[in-house]
């Protein structure tokens, strides 16, 4: 049966487009001679209820809900006999009815066009004569013309003839415009503009445009349009042109190997060009071939509609065959081999592996050695097949010791590159206690095996493994060694005996012995028995001893091949003894010259323990006198004793008070300890306001050693300066003896200062060269206190009060105030150094020769006749 529309009339009721019943004010039905393939439709007047078509000739015709018509058998051109088909359109809900006619001229034969322009349909603009009609809702809509791609002509082909009734009493020209004809693509549609006649001018492509809306229009001579445009539908009728291709050429899949039939493997798609409503784009798979055909040949089946592939026998096998692969093809015209287009694509099947092969071991025994003590060894590897796919879970094998390893010295690893099993030694094994071992170890896979796969008896394995002896090191036993001994223990003392054992019993072996540590050098152990003996006092009380331990290594050698070593350690716990007498502290203290309510708290420590330290008794001792006269001790609890002052008031200064503290031992010790009180005046606070009490009484060697140092450099540095600026007056005063040679050298010369006095001229406070002008008087000093580094105070002697020096910064001058000062010194005992022409000047040179000065005039002949000639 014919499946291609000859017309459709559309469910537009009650008017039809080619011809309109009297009931939608149209003009009556008439008949229309039409060419098959245009459709017929209707205009619903603005009706919504359902429509039911019927035609007369249902044995040659068949009418769709949607009104297109087809052929219902092969139909035979009869230009004698002409077909009349009346078409019917029932409402369903008031089953009013209209009826139109379609008379084709003729049934052309698809494979030939049309010919000539007797055959055409007509299509007619609607009539205007009727005035007192209803006003159309819309324009009137041609049924679409159905016109077969890829025609092979001859071009131009008519395609249908438009008309207007007023082309009887007047000249018309008709025309066409939209894409196709005016509009790109231009050309593919031409209308004469005479006859009507639209005719298309090329072959047409449904793939490229599957349509075209033409609008026809009809106007007079002089360009007066008399007739409302029409549109027209050209519909490009689908060619079975196309071939289906397959998106892609090679497609992969995979299925488990045993996968029971109707197991899913892939889908393959391909897709066809031509209309998928129609029969040309429907498409049909199938499997053309299978490589290989084992264990037979359709081992696979495929959905001729969806493309899907799944197992239609059992027996996959990855072993036997690991990938098949598979020809589909793809038809259209619902797979019809004769009118069908075909095109084929390769589907590659791999079958994946599954566990359905368990390992096997290569051998029933193994064996291997190894020596004693050593760990991380391995003994023995051992081998397995297995079918399945290298390097996945189905063949990688795990190895398990199941006998013969009671206290777990063995392990078996995997090897990841050769699946080997690696027999290891995980802990040390003793050649005196096991010389051998047989060990059972089962071999699975990662992943269980399949369903219905057990372990064969090869999946077990016996390992034979030999232990060799070796030397082994000695050890001592305990180790550590601990003994408690006294302190105070003298040199010569045996202490213990401390030996090493050998456990090679199957050897016979000599081990001497050797210290290693001893931090205090204490101990001594003989190199054959071990016994070891002290060489020096053990002092509890040393730093190398901690928490009362003293610990000692010694080192056990034998004589093996190669010699073996082991260390012990021997550990001391001395016991206190009462050997430390107990001492004051703090040992510096101070206190207020007003001891109220000051007192001074110390504490008594002694290096032994309890019971040989607290409670401690303090008294004070009996000499000197003085002690206990001016100081008290109480004691306040077994550790602690407070010092006051016993009297109102001390003079400040530095006291050591000697106290006497005994210890509770038996057989107690006692000891003078001496407290270094500090007494100096104190502020309302009760602190210490002698500053220079405290320096001395805080400072340390060392800083008053530097203190020293840096005054001593400070009086070289004054010196110094003293010595240039008397230079410095020396050359002014010469410069006055060259001008004025009336004056007095001799005053010239003193004022130089070339020559001092003699020790009492030269006792002066030098801290006065810094700030003459800031001495202060001897009044301001305490009378009968002192420091107790003082020297003791003596008479000194008295010289008259020395003017102030005019200036503080004229060095110079106030040198000679000094000098003039000691010239009348009021003691008349003079300087023990001698008259001054009997010293050098300190700038002439010691030996010099002045007899030079005689050549330089009468000026400097005095001065040659002072210092020039002999000594006197």
């Amino acid at each position: 049966m014919s499946q291609n529309p000859l017309w459709a009339a559309r469910v537009c009721l009650p008017v039809v487009y080619i011809r309109f019943p009297q009931d939608c004010f149209y003009p009556p039905p008439q008949q229309i001679s039409m060419f098959l393939s245009p459709p017929v439709d209707f205009l619903d007047c603005g009706r919504g209820a359902p429509v039911r078509m019927e035609c007369n000739n249902p044995s040659d015709f068949r009418i769709e809900a949607d009104g297109v018509v087809y052929a219902a058998r092969s139909l035979q051109r009869s230009p004698q006999h002409a077909l009349v088909l009346l078409v019917k359109a029932i409402d369903g809900t008031t089953q009013q009815q209209w009826t139109t006619q379609a008379r084709p001229s003729h049934v052309p034969d698809a494979s030939v066009p049309p010919a000539g322009n007797t055959d055409l349909m007509e299509i007619s603009f609607p009539s205007r004569r009727n005035s007192q009609l209803k006003r159309m809702k819309r324009d009137w809509v041609i049924p679409p013309i159905n016109v077969p791609e890829n025609s092979r002509g001859p071009f131009p082909q008519e395609l249908v003839r438009i008309r207007s009734d007023h082309d009887k009493s007047r000249a018309l020209r008709y025309s066409v415009t939209g894409p196709g004809a005016d509009q790109p693509p231009t050309g593919i549609f031409i209308i004469d503009p005479i006859s009507g006649e639209l005719s298309v001018n090329k072959p047409l492509d449904r793939e490229h445009i599957s349509n075209f809306h033409l609008r026809a229009h009809a106007v007079d001579l002089n360009g007066n349009q008399v007739e409302n445009p029409i549109d027209i539908v050209i519909n490009v009728i689908d060619m079975n042109d196309n071939r289906p291709e397959f998106t892609h050429q090679i497609w992969n899949g995979t299925v488990p190997e045993g996968s029971k039939p109707g197991t899913f493997v892939m889908t393959v798609t391909s897709v066809d060009k031509d209309d998928p409503k129609t029969a040309n784009g429907m498409l049909r798979y199938k499997i053309l071939s299978q490589t290989p055909e084992s264990p037979t040949s359709n081992m696979f089946t495929i959905n001729n509609k969806t493309g899907g592939i799944i197992t239609v026998a059992a027996g996959l096998d990855r072993e036997k065959v690991p990938q098949y692969t598979l020809i589909i093809q793809a038809t259209d015209m619902e797979g019809n081999p004769m009118y069908g287009l075909s095109n084929t694509a390769t589907a590659v099947i791999r079958i994946t592996d599954v566990n359905d092969n368990p390992p096997e071991f290569t051998a029933e025994m193994f064996s291997g050695e190894v020596r004693e003590n050593r760990v991380n060894v391995i003994v023995a590897n051992l081998t397995v097949t297995d079918k399945d796919q290298p390097n996945t879970p189905a063949w990688n094998a795990v190895y398990k010791i199941t006998g013969g390893d009671s206290t777990g010295r063995f392990s078996v690893p995997t090897d990841p590159t050769t699946n080997e099993g690696l027999v290891t030694v995980v802990k040390p094994i003793d050649y005196e206690t096991s010389r051998t071992f047989v060990l059972t170890v089962e071999a699975k896979n990662e992943v269980p095996l399949a369903r219905g796969i057990h372990y064969p008896h090869l999946s077990t394995a016996t390992v034979s493994i030999r232990v060799m002896d070796e030397n082994e090191s000695p050890y001592f036993e305990p180790n550590p060694k601990l003994i408690k001994l006294e302190e105070g223990l003298m040199p010569e003392s045996a202490l213990t005996i401390f030996t090493a054992q050998d456990p090679d019993r199957f050897m016979r072996q000599k081990i001497t012995y050797s210290k290693l540590s001893d931090p205090a050098n204490w101990l001594r152990i003989d190199p054959n028995t071990g016994r070891i003996t002290t060489i020096a006092t053990l002092d509890r009380e040393s730093s190398y001893v901690k928490n009362n331990l003293y610990n000692a290594t010694f080192m056990g050698l034998d004589d093996g091949k190669p010699p073996a070593n082991g260390t012990g350690t021997l550990q001391i716990y001395l016991l206190d003894i009462n050997d430390n007498a107990p001492k004051v502290f703090p040992q510096e203290a101070e206190i207020c010259e007003k001891p109220e309510p000051n007192a001074i708290n110390i504490t008594a420590v002694d290096g032994d323990l309890n019971p040989n330290a607290g409670p401690f008794a303090f008294e004070l001792a009996h000499r000197p006198f003085d002690v206990r006269r001016n100081w008290t001790i109480t004691r306040i609890s077994g550790d602690h004793a407070q010092v006051g002052l016993k009297i109102g008031f001390l003079e400040s200064g530095i006291y050591e008070i000697p106290i006497i503290i005994t210890d509770s031992g038996n057989l107690p010790m006692s000891n003078t300890s001496y407290l270094r009180v500090k007494v100096c005046q104190c502020d309302i606070n009760g602190d210490c306001t002698d500053q220079q009490h405290i320096m001395a009484a805080g400072l340390g060697t060392g800083a008053i050693i530097a203190i020293l140092l840096c005054i001593i450099i400070l009086l070289i540095l004054v010196l110094l300066f003293v010595v240039w600026m008397k230079r410095r007056d020396k050359e002014r005063q010469a410069k006055q003896l060259l001008i004025d040679p009336e004056d007095d050298v001799r005053d010239n010369i003193l004022k130089y200062d070339e020559e001092g006095g003699g020790e009492e001229d030269q006792d002066y406070d030098l801290s006065q060269l810094q700030q003459p002008d800031t001495l202060e008087p001897d009044a301001i000093k305490p009378v009968g206190i002192r420091r107790l580094d003082e020297r003791p105070l003596h008479p000194e002697p008295q010289y008259p009060m020395r003017s102030a020096a005019p200036h503080p910064g004229d060095i110079g001058d106030f040198i000679n105030e000094g000098l003039k000062a000691a010239d009348n010194d009021p003691t008349g005992s003079g300087s023990t150094a001698g008259s001054l022409s009997s010293l050098n000047s300190s700038s002439s040179g010691g030996d010099q020769d002045y007899d030079y000065l005689n050549d330089w005039g009468p000026r400097f002949r005095k001065l040659a006749d002072m210092y020039g000639g002999c000594d006197d």
